[in-house]
């Protein structure tokens, strides 16, 4: 998501004008309503702008909860080899994603700077993708490992050049407040069909299509997945329009942009959340999947699944965490519709958000206390868990494109793509380490790598360690940035109409 703004609303540097005038002409909402027509976005462009996260999220979402258990149950290595190749890869993105950025908002073509991206990086994409979980057949542990890292790193790179110019694209879409939280909230509800989906059906469909071949099963299953997001990619290119351009007489200076970014606190705010979230959901989703397989008796769990679907005993696992993840997706999905953005234009999406993540701190704490027989106690968490976390989906990115506001109405100057790509940073950095630090702690209590039919006493304590405690307190750590975060309700408002007065002010200058 990046913004850029569109010939309708444009910002020129060391424009003069009188304030009183202008608080004058907030009242008078009529002056502004012809500039903010044409900010309205169609719903059909806002659920095609949706489609290619849905597409980035049927790859993000099986890298968040499988790609760690790939590694140790499909490829055989070390739970602290595997972490560590996905650390190794997330911080190529420290070069990778700034770079990015920078050619992104330096991209001009008759599509727009952001949409072409889209589109060119689609096939590497669903590619790289296919071979990140693709077993080449190799034996030695060493050179699956260096296939492994290779190929992620490709995935990861390729992850970069396709999701940042997306998410700035979300920033140029419109410069209207409600539109832009109207936006994300369509959007994470279509993101939430998709985790839906990997989170739901990703087993059973490795079970169908291998058919007790895991190599098979996986292979298919990604192949399926690709198919799927390479035309929402499409989608999203053809559908969508970028409404807002820099400001005219801005030049370009990355040593502007980068300075005027990173000295900005809400970006510095956003920046660590982003960082801690994702450290949180990756080492949170990829730890549970552990957890059911090897904390939860198997027993207890087919007995509880029982009096809902007819299953055998042995595929308890695999649709008990189907059947856990699906209905933490539901109710997700729910709340994202329910409650986001009605609790944010109600109450400002900063105070929702710092609410809600404390809540969702507490109940991931308490999964520390279910015994391995307590399913239905696992469940009734995770609902509340879901819930509390569910308002706060739409709004993490809703919240950045503020953050790109923020940075144009303290410098006069606009610089979306790396706005986002240091925010898309913070996220991949915080993915690969959550992924890596489960991986690490789970290896220390002795995990033992290779879809062992049973854990020591000690490697399932490190499991429930990094499905409770440890993602609580990360997820507290987002809550104190969330403190330093300036951009209350009221300072919104107020920032949104200085930049409208600007654009305003420089369009006429233009004519």
């Amino acid at each position: 998501m990046n913004e850029t703004y569109g010939k309708a609303s444009v910002t020129i540097e060391n424009v003069e004008w009188d304030k009183n005038d202008y608080l004058c002409s907030r009242k008078q909402e009529s002056g502004f309503m012809k500039d903010n027509e044409s900010q309205k976005v169609t719903f059909g462009e806002k659920f095609g702008y949706s489609l290619g996260d849905a597409a980035a999220n049927l790859v993000f979402q099986m890298m968040m909860i499988f790609q760690l258990k790939f590694y140790t149950d499909v490829f055989g290595l070390d739970g602290a080899l595997a972490g560590s190749i996905l650390m190794i890869a997330s911080f190529s993105a420290i070069i990778v994603d700034p770079a990015v950025g920078i050619l992104a908002d330096r991209t001009s073509t008759r599509w727009g700077k952001f949409r072409p991206w889209v589109l060119w990086t689609a096939i590497p994409f669903c590619l790289f993708y296919v071979l990140a979980f693709y077993h080449p057949g190799i034996h030695e542990k060493s050179m699956v490992a260096l296939y492994a890292t290779i190929s992620y790193v490709l995935l990861m790179t390729v992850y970069s050049f396709n999701n940042i110019p997306y998410t700035s694209l979300g920033g140029v879409v419109t410069s209207d407040i409600h539109e832009r939280t109207s936006i994300t909230t369509l959007r994470f509800v279509v993101v939430t069909i998709a985790q839906f989906v990997v989170q739901g059906l990703t087993l059973p469909l490795v079970d169908h299509f291998g058919q007790g071949d895991l190599r098979r099963g996986w292979f298919s299953t990604i192949c399926l997945f690709a198919c799927i997001a390479l035309v929402f990619f499409i989608i999203t290119f053809v559908v969508t329009k970028e409404r807002i351009q820099p400001p005219p007489r801005q030049k370009t200076d990355i040593r502007e942009d980068i300075k005027n970014t990173v000295s900005d606190v809400s970006w510095n705010a956003m920046a660590l959340l982003t960082f801690a979230l994702f450290i949180t959901l990756a080492m949170w989703g990829s730890a549970m999947n552990f957890y059911f397989q090897y904390n939860v008796d198997q027993r207890s769990l087919y007995e509880f699944l029982s009096h809902f679907v007819t299953i055998e005993e042995k595929e308890a696992y695999s649709f008990g965490f189907s059947a856990f993840n699906m209905m933490g997706a539901i109710v997700q999905f729910v709340g994202v519709i329910c409650l986001s953005q009605y609790l944010a234009n109600k109450y400002g999406k900063k105070s929702v958000f710092v609410i809600c993540l404390s809540l969702t701190a507490f109940f991931t704490a308490l999964f520390y206390i279910p015994s391995p027989t307590d399913v239905s106690l696992l469940f009734v968490l995770n609902f509340a868990r879901s819930l509390a976390y569910a308002p706060t989906v739409p709004l993490l990115w809703a919240m950045i494109g503020d953050v790109a506001d923020h940075i144009e109405y303290e410098n006069h100057r606009r610089a979306t793509g790396f706005c986002f790509s240091g925010i898309v940073l913070a996220l991949k950095v915080g993915l690969g380490l959550g992924g890596a630090i489960a991986g690490v702690i789970i290896s220390m209590f002795g995990y033992v790598s290779g879809n062992v039919a049973v854990q020591n006493e000690s490697a399932m304590e490190g499991i429930r360690l990094v499905s409770s405690i440890v993602p609580a307190v990360l997820f507290c750590i987002g809550v104190v940035a969330l403190h330093f975060y300036p951009i209350t309700k009221e300072y919104n408002e107020n920032m949104q109409a200085e930049l409208a007065a600007r654009r305003k002010h420089a369009k006429a200058e233009l004519e």
